[in-house]
């Protein structure tokens, strides 16, 4: 059983009903006990239940991905390894040259293509 407790606006893993997707999703409620009640996905918006389970797949080992590098232009779905803050997952395109990143405490908006 998974004892860890968890904190709204921390990151989980989750199977998107709308964008058919396994993606990063913020955890928006826990319950007394710390334990994960409900997620949104950054993508769509969509707010819904969160049950941990085995279909979950892992993330990559962090030494498997590339780390991130503003020069390089991201799209949404691509995940990073950020120096300060970890493992990121590319949620949105802001603007031209910005990009939308879930890492395990929040969403940050990163500088990418110049």
């Amino acid at each position: 059983m998974d004892k860890q407790l968890h904190t709204v606006g921390e990151r989980a893993d989750k199977l998107c009903a709308v964008c058919n997707e396994e993606r990063g999703h913020v955890v928006t409620s826990v319950t007394r006990r710390g334990q994960i009640s409900r997620v949104g996905c950054p993508k769509c918006g969509t707010s819904s239940t969160f049950k941990s389970s085995a279909r979950t797949s892992p993330r990559p080992p962090a030494h498997d991905l590339s780390p991130y590098d503003r020069t390089l232009t991201y799209r949404a779905g691509q995940t990073m390894m950020h120096t300060i803050y970890g493992v990121g997952e590319v949620t949105a395109l802001v603007e031209p040259r910005k990009i939308d990143v879930l890492f395990p405490d929040r969403v940050r908006r990163l500088v990418h293509a110049q």
